[in-house]
């Protein structure tokens, strides 16, 4: 029950975030249109930005989907990029509700877990070390997440299979490169 409660609250908030800014909801209004009471949002819950950190996660785990290997990582980018673009008002109302560094760090962490794991992927039988993968995986993630955050602040225009095409284009064969150039 508990994370079906979460579910209907992280509903609750996408629904109200329709129709109002998120510094004028409040948790009333959250457990109103959730049909909860209060006792059990913060049972669950802080307040209303923990709430926001949860939601994300939860997306991001749903849109990623173990697509995090080498064969995978663009239909991953997709699924990210397809999960911003479908909660268009939640990540437009809390990108400039609240800190943008917030939002930053979420994305950093998303995008990292994906790059990792195809950055250790490709090193297999490879002599180098955790921390030159780890390395790699973050310059990756930097290019991403910027190139993610430009979409998001011009309002999501470009399709985003446009833009995994152009990241999977210009990334062809360098992640590769990067672990040669750190194999021992």
């Amino acid at each position: 029950m508990s994370q079906a409660t979460k579910i209907i609250l992280e509903q609750s908030l996408k629904e109200l975030l329709l129709t109002k800014p998120l510094n004028k909801i409040t948790i009333s209004d959250l457990t109103e249109v959730a049909g909860i009471s209060r006792m059990t949002f913060y049972y669950h819950f802080q307040d209303i930005y923990e709430l926001i950190e949860w939601t994300c996660q939860h997306d991001a785990q749903k849109a990623l989907k173990g697509k995090k290997t080498y064969d995978t990582w663009q239909e991953g980018m997709l699924n990210i990029f397809n999960a911003v673009l479908a909660n268009k008002p939640f990540v437009m109302n809390v990108y400039n509700s609240i800190s943008k560094e917030q939002i930053e760090n979420y994305l950093y962490t998303l995008v990292y877990n994906l790059l990792y794991d195809v950055v250790d992927e490709l090193a297999q039988g490879k002599n180098i070390a955790t921390d030159d993968k780890e390395k790699i995986a973050h310059f990756y993630k930097y290019a991403f997440v910027g190139i993610m955050l430009d979409w998001v602040r011009s309002g999501m225009k470009q399709k985003p299979e446009d833009i995994v095409v152009h990241l999977s284009v210009m990334i062809h064969g360098s992640m590769e490169r990067s672990i040669m150039n750190f194999v021992k």
